[in-house]
């Protein structure tokens, strides 16, 4: 199980959002310098992230605004997503290769079209797999842990 800390912003009836700061994973992992999440977190705006989490042990109801709290992810979710991201468009490439390299034998030029038309396809199914899952909740991360909460603000009214 994947764990992260953040920052509720939002409380939904059957939801948070939830700003994380990305520490755990990029901070520790092996191939910083080649990974391409690890380049698109330093270009980009900071390494701040905003999450719609499911309830888990925790309800949408115990939190507030401004609390800390500790959602997870199975591994097995991330895994599942690295093969689908990565191998359907790649497979798709190699089949579209192969079948236009078939139907005009000895063109090179076929063949890199035929990749291409193939990757688009990959694409294109791999957006179409994120559609159809988007509100699956197996794959959404859960509140497991409200780490402290919100510091209460008493506003002092004037009477007069």
């Amino acid at each position: 199980m994947l764990t992260e800390r953040g920052e509720v912003l939002a409380v939904e009836p059957d939801a948070v959002w939830v700003e994380t700061l990305r520490q755990s994973t990029c901070g520790s992992c092996a191939a910083q310098k080649g990974c391409g999440h690890g380049l698109l977190n330093r270009l980009g705006s900071g390494r701040r992230h905003y999450i719609r989490v499911l309830p888990g042990s925790v309800q949408p109801g115990d939190c507030r605004v401004g609390d800390s709290v500790e959602i997870a992810l199975p591994e097995s979710v991330i895994l599942q997503g690295s093969l689908v991201v990565y191998l359907i468009p790649l497979l798709a490439m190699l089949a579209g290769a192969a079948m236009a390299a078939g139907q005009w034998p000895a063109s090179d030029l076929a063949a890199l079209g035929g990749a291409a038309a193939g990757f688009a396809l990959g694409l294109a199914g791999v957006r179409l797999h994120a559609a159809r899952h988007a509100d699956d909740p197996a794959l959404q991360p859960t509140l497991i842990s409200r780490c402290s909460a919100a510091p209460v603000r008493v506003e002092a009214l004037e009477l007069g």
